[in-house]
């Protein structure tokens, strides 16, 4: 029992995250260790204020870690960064802007 709750604890994923808008005016970054579970937050109105009043709904990139540092820290550097950094890394990963909910 101990080794599969060891197991469980030594594999959780950690997800960075940006959401956009309908017209991708808007950027959010967010970090959870759910991400379907958080997009659905943020779909049903429970996310971020934030990501309600500005309609922030669509997944349009994502990064996975295993340690929730490293997680946190790539957040910040995310966060950081100007407008074009993000969307740069949008376009490089996910070009078309495509929501990618409905991969999860």
């Amino acid at each position: 029992m101990l080794d599969v709750e060891l197991t469980t604890m030594l594999t959780r994923q950690f997800y960075v995250y940006i959401l956009t808008n309908k017209a991708q005016t808007v950027l959010y970054t967010g970090i959870t260790n759910d991400l379907k579970k958080r997009i659905w937050e943020h779909n049903s109105g429970l996310g971020s204020k934030f990501a309600g009043r500005y309609g922030v709904s669509r997944l349009v990139y994502f990064e996975v870690f295993e340690d929730t540092y490293e997680a946190i820290s790539r957040e910040k550097q995310i966060k950081a960064g100007p407008r074009r950094r993000k969307v740069a890394l949008i376009e490089k990963a996910n070009p078309r802007w495509r929501n990618l909910a409905g991969d999860l």
